[in-house]
């Protein structure tokens, strides 16, 4: 018997809700809770058996800990806000749940972001013999498991890391992002960095890259150096590590107005007076954006995201590319969300079942890497998200 709070009603939010009510077994009993109950509503409809629902303002820490203690979960699932993540592990402390989430903590006023601020909760979670689950999504999340995996079963050392994240699919809008404006913009207009040799090196945003030719008939795209937040954990983690880097395929017209809004000062994240109204001009913008949400019918095409390593067996140089590929219409007509929300969704439901079922379980603040790959694998095969791996 086990008892999930899922936090946050996007499109993430009703990937997550759907794959949970589809495995009983484990999560006998939902809520879905947001800012917006009419949002949690619609998707409790789309479902295949009863969920609760409730409004959750996940910024008021008390109001978050009312409904914990109203509900009783064994978990609080956060696809909210990465502005949330404290507020919602400091609710959790209090409750004695145990948390996961999908992206790491962001300071509202700072396009930064690295996980100093959730580690310094390490003691506290492991006091009081509770798990926070760091970044349990594709990437971060598949891709930290897919490193695991082929440090366990293919080398004795990864001394190279690319992670490689293509969305090959097709909305036919001008400009729209695939998950919150707000975060997705954040997240590629700050600067680059990868790992090198011991050291971080910074480089200028978008200014670094490379065409690589994508499998399945996906075909070479160009992709550009960002970072990304599993870089931070897996340099720690991975035995040997010489080179880590984060790659993600844009294309020119995105480039184009993402450029022009830019220069215009759309993008700023500080606010400005409007009026006589404090206004952000990069949460007007997301307002006046497509609603990632609205997407899922439009978009056809595929994403495919993985890994490609470089190390050493046996004394033998190696290369491992493990990734996924994931059909957006398919993704649509499953859970009525498109592929980015869907490869989000579903391993934030497998982190929750590997939590649940104990199957991985230690107190303190975790990463997907610490723990042992193979049922995390096996479960993506089960649960939509198949893997394939090339070995050279």
């Amino acid at each position: 018997m086990s008892r999930v709070l899922i936090v946050g009603a996007g499109g993430v939010g009703q990937v997550v809700a759907h794959k949970c009510a589809q495995v009983p077994e484990v999560f006998t009993e939902i809520m879905l809770a947001s800012r917006t109950k009419e949002k949690c509503d619609k998707i409790a409809a789309q479902l295949p058996r009863p969920i609760q629902t409730a409004k959750l303002d996940a910024d008021n820490v008390a109001e978050t800990v009312a409904l914990i203690n109203e509900f009783k979960p064994d978990l609080l699932l956060n696809v909210a806000l990465p502005y949330q993540d404290l507020h919602l592990m400091d609710a959790c402390l209090e409750t004695g749940v145990h948390y996961m989430d999908t992206a790491n903590y962001e300071p509202l006023d700072e396009a930064k972001f690295e996980y100093k601020w959730q580690w310094a909760y390490q003691d506290r979670f492991k006091e009081k013999g509770l798990m926070a689950l760091m970044g349990s999504g594709f990437d971060p999340g598949v891709t930290n498991v897919f490193c695991a995996h082929a440090a366990k079963h293919h080398f004795d050392e990864i001394h190279e890391l690319d992670i490689i994240d293509c969305n090959a699919g097709d909305h036919g809008q001008a400009f729209a992002t695939n998950f919150n404006p707000e975060i997705n913009i954040r997240e590629i207009t700050q600067r680059g960095r990868y790992w090198e040799r011991g050291e971080w090196v910074e480089t200028d945003p978008l200014s670094w890259s490379m065409t690589y030719d994508f499998p399945e008939g996906i075909g070479p795209k160009k992709c550009f150096l960002l970072y990304h937040e599993e870089l931070e954990s897996l340099v720690l983690h991975l035995k040997g590590l010489k080179r880590a880097r984060f790659w993600m395929t844009f294309s020119d017209q995105y480039l184009t107005h993402l450029k022009v809004l830019e220069n215009i000062g759309m993008t700023r994240i500080d606010e400005i007076d409007y009026k006589g109204q404090k206004i952000a001009p990069i949460q007007f913008l997301k307002a006046v954006l497509p609603d990632p949400g609205s997407l899922g019918p439009l978009t056809k095409g595929r994403t495919c995201i993985g890994c490609l390593m470089k190390g050493v067996k046996d004394g033998k140089e190696k290369t491992v590319y493990v990734y996924n590929i994931c059909d957006h219409e398919a993704c649509y007509e499953e859970v009525g969300s498109q592929a980015v929300s869907y490869t989000t969704g579903v391993p934030a439901m497998i982190g929750a079942m590997m939590m649940l079922t104990g199957t991985w379980m230690e107190a303190g603040v975790k990463h997907m890497e610490q723990f042992d790959p193979d049922p995390f694998m096996d479960a993506l095969n089960r649960h939509g998200l198949p893997w394939k791996e090339v070995v050279s």
